[in-house]
């Protein structure tokens, strides 16, 4: 596979990708709002935990790169 069709290729499923992400990311809003809405102290708790392993996540994200 040449190099143009090599990226015309990935930059199809890269923008799949990105249209996917997008709803998804529009549902998390929105999940979060009714959370909040609902139950405000247990709607934290939850957010609370989802970035703690977020932010283990992008530890390991770091060590992949730098290395």
């Amino acid at each position: 596979m040449s190099k143009k069709k090599n990226y015309k290729y990935y930059s199809k499923i890269i923008n799949k990708i990105q249209k996917t992400r997008s709803k998804n990311n529009k549902n998390w809003m929105d999940l979060l709002r009714l959370a909040f809405k609902e139950n405000p102290q247990d709607a934290k708790k939850i957010v609370k935990g989802i970035f703690k392993e977020d932010k283990r996540i992008s530890k390991l994200i770091k060590q992949l790169t730098l290395n």
